[in-house]
């Protein structure tokens, strides 16, 4: 064992360890521990890693590799392949899901939540936080494929440590909406181009416990999906403007990362790139610096979009509410909402009827 880079007790040898009494995996350094002892090890074999993705390692030119076939199943995620695109879904991993829960004969509902749900941390404890902890991180492995509960599992994972019987509800509500369509997946289609768009949206001071507006986004390239997040924001935003602004300024850096990861593989997105968003107000401070009085209290960092909208890498279009992707990440939606959403992210059932 080693002490973490950049850790130093006060008035303590530098050479002082913790004395280890159990074996290395379960500590929250095992990962880090296997991720270095792998690292080094694939790198003496000629393989080179990608500087704006660690995890990511490239092949040398001369390296030989063996082909495994196609992708049909791993870790839970089952890879089907049709003249339509690549689909990705969860279906068997649904089902034991289902069936561990006893919700197989449930009824299936339409939305992952009542669009009315309020998430408060009042009413009856729910009697086995053990059990709502499992599932919600079962739930939240699904998000990988199912975006359609990442707004209420992103929320139901705020109350891990004292879970209501409210929540509870919730996963079961969950549940019956899974069951609905258990082959529904992301299709990544060949659509002709490589163009990286992302569309940015915040639900301003959503949360009732704090007041704290919460970032989502999603990004496309070639008209397909490839990352989606929900991040809180640092500080309380004093408009509806301002937490847009904040949340264009992290789509900003994630459509950074994009270019930067995509030139480094050898495949350079055309530029400008698109960043969606539905808040006027927002889209002219980004672009205009005379608006000094209303932004001179938000943080420097955040003004970095106007230096990639001037140099031409960013470009910022207006898009309207009722066109805005990223809604289904920042609050609860009814089923005519919802639908035609998760048709535009990709969303694709193989199992459906014909």
């Amino acid at each position: 064992m080693e002490q973490p880079p950049g850790f130093v007790a006060q008035g303590e040898y530098r050479g002082t360890v913790c004395r280890l009494k159990k074996a290395l995996y379960g500590l929250k350094q095992s990962p880090r521990a296997w991720f270095g002892r792998f690292s080094d090890a694939v790198l003496t074999f000629g393989l080179h890693r990608c500087q704006t993705d660690h995890s990511v390692f490239h092949l040398h030119s001369d390296f030989q590799t063996k082909d495994l076939g196609k992708l049909r199943y791993f870790l839970g995620i089952e890879v089907s392949r049709s003249k339509e695109g690549i689909n990705l879904s969860q279906r068997k991993y649904i089902l034991d899901l289902l069936e561990e829960t006893d919700m197989l004969g449930a009824r299936s509902l339409d939305t992952p939540m009542d669009p009315n749900c309020k998430f408060l941390k009042e009413g009856e404890l729910f009697r086995d936080p053990g059990m709502y902890q499992r599932l919600v991180g079962k739930l939240n492995y699904l998000t990988i494929t199912r975006l359609g509960i990442f707004y209420a599992v992103s929320v139901l994972s705020q109350f891990l440590q004292t879970p209501r019987i409210s929540h509870w509800d919730v996963i079961i509500h969950i549940l019956r909406y899974l069951k609905r369509a258990l082959g529904l997946g992301i299709l990544y289609r060949l659509n002709g181009h490589l163009r990286v768009e992302a569309f940015s949206d915040v639900d301003w001071a959503g949360s009732p416990l704090d007041r704290i507006s919460t970032t989502r986004y999603c990004t496309f390239v070639g008209g397909n999906l490839v990352t989606w997040k929900s991040k809180k924001q640092t500080v309380v935003a004093r408009s509806s403007a301002e937490a847009e602004y904040r949340a264009m300024a992290h789509t900003t850096s994630e459509l950074t990362w994009l270019q930067h990861f995509f030139q480094e593989i050898g495949f350079p997105a055309p530029i400008p790139l698109q960043l969606f968003c539905d808040n006027q107000v927002a889209l002219h401070i980004a672009s205009n610096p005379m608006f000094h009085e209303r932004t001179k209290h938000i943080e420097i960092d955040c003004h970095f979009i106007r230096d990639k909208i001037l140099s031409g890498d960013i470009a910022t279009p207006f898009v309207k509410s009722a066109d805005q992707l990223a809604d289904v990440f920042t609050k609860s939606l009814c089923w005519s909402r919802l639908k035609p959403i998760c048709f535009k992210l990709g969303l694709y059932d193989v199992y459906a009827p014909a």
